[in-house]
């Protein structure tokens, strides 16, 4: 780190202040980009694909939410959070006071003009005098009136103290938009999944009731053959607790519909409104993003642009720090006019004016001013090392998404089969039982694997979708790549 010693004498000091004054300059150090802790290639990307912070945004055009998200029902829940969702609103008003406050600073280059008027009456004792020199024994009466136009305490800013927490307070700004930025990705990704285990909870609701009808149907069947003594007690016994097993599978899963539907509704802001759903899973409304990663991808991510904005903010208030170390300049000047009546207020030689500057040379502090600059010089590293965790999460979470893709891809396809394979078994396993060549057993275990691989299907189905969504939020909301890019 650049140890900043604030010592500068005669011609030196003079070359320096009228650089400042003449150049707009100010003392905060140059701002490097610090370099990325990362690796240059996602491990699971496509080979080829290279990955660095670009210094500006990809040329590459975004994917707005609508064009991955295409389901009716997800894209009506994903406008009302949009609207109404109060983590969001409070992000946004967060922008509108950053804005402010940047105004603000802004608002202290420029000197504040200020009219006023004034009228005072006051009586002098006899014994006080005159203005002549002269004496009266019963005093007198005076009267002020003024009417001035002037600057209040400008600080002319030789030293950049003002810029710098103007450009502070403009990275706290553009931070802040970042931040109601990510707030917004994360918050149709939070939608979106929900939605995803709402459609498929209710799927497994759907499959949980056709599974109860067939067991009460196989109990009702059982009952009888048990009448008529073709089956002993035991087998009904078993046959009736398996109507209690799905019963209670049934309420269990009903009331994780209950409680999804719950957090949409906070997420939407609108408590009361019962979602609409797709029927199935197998509905394809979430479009996997596009293959191939743009080689400025992370810095799409409003997280790392905020942090950076952060990083550029504390920066800023290291030239403020230093700029305490140097004399502060400020200027008041009024001119106006003053008469003792109303009259004469804008008459010939009431003409008045006043100039004062005031100049304050730091002496002795207490060791303040160098510990407010240890102060900004901590914080910067703290920023950096906020910065490059931002990068590092970032990368983590894209790759992570990327290598689940494949993975779950394959997980599904081999689901598939199992859950094919265990449904042609349970089809088999009620012929023979139905011709008597099986035992109750044998159908019970077949009913329960085929059960068991349906519901392991449905639960692979929902994190294939649930990745393309954290896929989505991973590239700081989706992108595509122009026509006839590379």
């Amino acid at each position: 780190m650049t140890t900043f010693r604030p010592r500068l004498r005669g011609k030196s000091a003079a070359g320096a202040c009228l650089l400042a004054l003449l150049g707009g300059c100010t003392l905060a150090p140059t701002y490097e980009r610090p370099a990325a802790p990362m690796p240059t290639t996602y491990e699971a990307a496509p080979s080829g694909t290279g990955v660095h912070l670009a210094l500006v945004e990809p040329v590459a055009a975004n994917a707005d939410w609508a064009d991955i998200f295409t389901d009716s029902g997800l894209q009506t829940l994903i406008r009302r959070a949009l609207e109404q969702n109060r983590d969001l609103r409070l992000a946004s008003l967060r922008v509108q006071e950053a804005r402010a406050l940047y105004g603000i600073e802004a608002a202290n280059l420029l000197p504040s003009v200020q009219a006023g008027g004034a009228f005072s009456r006051q009586r002098y004792s006899g014994a006080a005098g005159l203005s002549d020199g002269s004496t009266s024994s019963s005093g007198h009466v005076a009267n002020d009136v003024r009417a001035t136009v002037g600057v209040s305490a400008f600080e002319l800013d030789f030293f950049g103290r003002v810029r710098s927490l103007r450009d502070a307070a403009l990275q706290e700004y553009l931070a802040s938009e970042e931040a109601q930025r990510a707030a917004q990705v994360s918050l149709v990704a939070e939608v979106a999944t929900s939605y995803i285990g709402l459609v498929a909870i209710s799927e497994q609701i759907a499959y949980a009731r056709d599974v109860l009808a067939a067991r009460e149907a196989g109990m009702r069947v059982i009952r009888l053959r048990a009448e008529r003594g073709l089956v002993d007690d035991l087998d009904l016994n078993t046959e009736t607790t398996q109507v209690e097993v799905a019963r209670a599978a049934l309420a269990e899963r009903e009331r994780q519909r209950s409680e999804i539907v719950h957090a949409l509704q906070v997420l939407t802001g609108d408590v009361g409104t019962k979602p609409v759903v797709a029927a199935s899973l197998d509905d394809a409304f979430v479009v996997p993003v596009a293959a191939g990663l743009p080689s400025s991808l992370l810095m799409r991510r409003p997280d790392i642009r905020r942090a950076e904005a952060q990083l550029r903010s504390a920066n800023a208030n290291i030239g403020a720090a230093r700029a305490a170390f140097f004399p502060s300049i400020k200027l008041t000047t009024a001119i106006g006019t003053a008469s003792a009546s109303f009259g004469d207020l804008f008459g010939a030689g009431t003409g008045v004016w006043s100039f004062m500057p005031q100049i304050t040379v730091p002496i002795f502090d207490g060791g303040r001013n160098r510990r407010e600059l240890a102060l900004a010089n901590a914080r910067k590293e703290m920023a950096v090392v906020s910065y490059e965790r931002a990068i590092q999460t970032a990368f983590a979470e894209v790759d992570d998404a990327l290598a689940a893709q494949q993975l779950l891809l394959r997980q599904f396809q081999a689901q598939q089969r199992v859950s094919d394979g265990e449904g042609e078994r349970l089809r088999l396993a009620e012929r023979r039982y139905a011709n008597g060549v099986a035992s109750y057993l044998e159908l019970l275990d077949a009913q329960r694997s085929a059960f068991g691989a349906a519901q392991q299907l449905i639960d692979v189905k929902q994190r294939v979708l649930v990745n393309h969504v954290a896929l989505y939020r991973a590239l700081g909301g989706g992108w595509r790549p122009e026509v006839g890019a590379s």
